[in-house]
């Protein structure tokens, strides 16, 4: 029997090696001789140059950023060859704040560019950037400016860090990067307004009040307009390319005559960032598929008799670009039967057709705490009754 294991992290317990580690114990409890395959996976959010870098190696390079509350902070990216991997979350991640520090109107992303930049001096000619678990919301404005952006006022001086300082903007200059130097490896795929955007969806959790998000709805909105007038005419081409697919095509399926950057589809991720990153003619991509690719999962799951993916939480935001979705997506394509682990489960029904099984690690009435201390143990204990149940079938 030949198992191929690709979790994600069960954020706060386990990283998505260490998942894979206790997968493969209960694998092994339930079939000794089972051919088990580890790929620890991740979606573009926190973790995703950890994952890549337990694949494929490489050397992990630190340096000084920008944090989200503008104070100096480490950050962290891993160089494999010429090819940079980072995360955002690194340098401006919800994590790096406690919940005092939190102030969604001055978060910035200006540690983005920093620890681009640093990949850049240190030899990469291509950059995989993950992209999710800001603590921010200031549309990649902060990461625009340190690579050589300028956002300025109406007396043509830089703005402020955040949302507060972006209130102010009148104009932007873009930077002149190389082509191709940034994939953008995205954990979602919510555009940058409206209910399911950046503000209303994520911003609650990184402290905004209601006030709050109707605030930042406005100053994204505006930040968009300024950087659809600073790519001209190319936004039309910028959006049809993020689509995949021909012009006609491309602006219908953005449902505007007048396409913007805020409508491409990730624009909202990362608070705002993936539409930064598109407006610099980087192409957003399902960060779990960037992951997929580079460590060759389809490769593995053909032939495979099972696939058993899992993250924390599965849910119905699994179906918006998280791991075992897109790890589920490539075993239905081979044939495949994949089950599906999570810390927590919920809304079987919406995900019923997407897995053959679907199994909570966790046992019922545990509390949270105690979980994640036994999180380990626990999914391996899933795990190896989620394969004895898989053979009886």
């Amino acid at each position: 029997m030949r198992v191929v294991l690709a979790p994600d992290s069960f954020k706060g317990s386990l990283s998505a090696a260490e998942a894979a580690d206790a997968m493969r114990a209960g694998v092994l409890a339930a079939c000794p001789d089972a051919d088990v395959v580890c790929i620890p996976m991740a979606d573009g959010g926190e973790g995703t140059a950890e994952a890549l870098r337990t694949v494929l190696g490489g050397e992990k390079h630190t340096v000084e950023v920008t944090g989200p509350n503008g104070r100096p902070r480490s950050a962290e990216f891993v160089l494999v060859g010429r090819t940079a991997v980072l995360d955002s979350a690194s340098a401006c991640g919800l994590t790096l704040l406690s919940r005092k520090e939190r102030d969604i109107m001055t978060a910035t992303t200006a540690g983005v560019g920093d620890l681009i930049q640093a990949a850049r001096a240190a030899g990469a000619s291509r950059i995989i950037v993950g992209l999710g678990g800001s603590g921010t919301n200031d549309g990649g404005a902060g990461m625009l400016m340190r690579l050589g952006a300028r956002i300025e006022d109406a007396g043509g001086h830089p703005v402020g860090w955040g949302p507060a300082g972006l209130a102010h903007a009148r104009r932007v200059v873009l930077p002149d990067l190389p082509h191709g130097l940034i994939e953008v490896a995205c954990d979602v795929d919510n555009p940058l307004l409206g209910p399911s955007g950046a503000s209303a969806m994520f911003g609650p959790q990184k402290g905004a009040r209601a006030r709050d998000v109707v605030r930042l709805e406005s100053i994204l909105a505006h930040l968009a307009s300024l950087l659809d007038a600073a790519r001209g005419a190319d936004v039309a081409a910028l959006t049809t390319a993020q689509c995949g697919c021909d012009e006609a095509a491309g602006l219908a399926s953005l449902g505007a005559d007048q396409p913007s950057l805020a409508d491409i589809p990730g624009a909202g991720a990362a608070g705002g960032m993936g539409m930064a990153f598109v407006a610099l003619g980087a192409r957003l991509r399902p960060g779990v598929q960037v992951v997929a690719e580079t460590l060759g999962l389809a490769d593995a799951i053909a032939g495979a008799d099972l696939v058993m993916t899992g993250e924390g939480r599965i849910d119905a935001q699994t179906l918006r670009g998280k791991t075992p979705a897109g790890v589920a997506d490539l075993a239905r394509t081979a044939g495949v039967p994949v089950i599906a682990i999570g810390g927590t489960v919920s809304d079987v029904a919406q995900l019923a057709d997407h897995f053959s099984a679907i199994v909570s690690a966790t046992p019922r009435g545990m509390d949270e705490r105690a979980a994640i201390r036994g999180a380990a143990t626990y999914l391996r204990v899933a795990t190896a009754r989620a394969v004895r149940d898989a053979a009886c079938r």
